[in-house]
């Protein structure tokens, strides 16, 4: 939880995702997307019917993940 607030209670319906992939894109990608103040979900554009992971700003960073390579700021 961020600040009290439960990342996977967000509505996540109608956003919009973002690709970044290191190569063709042929195998699928990585795709993140802004959800709130600083949480992201990020899902895989080869199963898009699967729940996306849902991450804190501090999260993302701990994991190497940088939203913008995805041409998103923080």
């Amino acid at each position: 939880m961020q600040n009290g607030i439960d990342l996977y209670a967000l509505d996540i319906e109608r956003t919009s995702f973002v690709k970044a992939c290191g190569g063709p894109c042929t195998e699928g990608c990585v795709t993140l997307a802004r959800i709130g103040d600083g949480s992201w979900a990020l899902g895989d554009s080869k199963r898009p019917d699967i729940e996306p992971l849902r991450f804190t700003t501090e999260e993302l960073d701990a994991a190497g993940i940088d939203p913008a390579r995805f041409g998103l700021s923080v």
